[in-house]
């Protein structure tokens, strides 16, 4: 008779062992450069505020990547494919038309041409997210968040 204990431990033996056949996220992914298109926010309003976005994207996926950067390895791509932040920032209860900022992004390590990995990856946060809405500076503070959360994601996705 199979008890439950008996099949809980052998599923997790046979997930563990499904998770250790899959080579490039158990091991890591060793990344060199690093590079981000953002031009596609020209044309959803950002102007000349895309390359900024690119940029400050790229020193914080270095800044947060640094244990995975390797001399010579392959490269990381970045594409931003929308960031879009909500009309009201901050406010009201959680639950009570809450309102959130989304970045969507395209991650791929290319090595040599041949992609090893890709993943869409969507960060949504609150719109309070940048902290006080009355602050001048509240809409920098909302993308710098969004730009963290989704370095965290592509981290995330390509850490052990």
């Amino acid at each position: 008779m199979t008890t439950r204990r008996v099949f809980l431990t052998g599923s997790a033996a046979l997930a563990a062992g499904g998770l250790a056949s899959l080579p490039a996220l158990a091991q890591g992914i060793a990344i060199g450069a690093i590079r981000v298109d953002a031009r596609r926010l020209g044309p959803q309003g950002w102007g000349e505020n895309a390359p900024r976005i690119a940029r400050a994207l790229e020193q914080e996926l270095a800044r947060q990547l640094g244990p995975l950067r390797r001399r010579g390895g392959p490269t990381l791509h970045v594409t931003v494919l929308g960031l879009w932040l909500a009309s009201a920032a901050g406010g009201g209860s959680p639950g009570e038309g809450t309102t959130n900022d989304n970045m969507d992004t395209v991650a791929e390590v290319i090595d040599r041409g041949r992609v090893l990995f890709s993943r869409e990856i969507r960060s949504t946060l609150p719109s309070s997210s940048g902290g006080a809405w009355y602050r001048p500076d509240v809409d920098q503070r909302r993308v710098a968040a969004l730009l963290e959360n989704n370095a965290q994601w592509i981290g995330r996705y390509l850490a052990p």
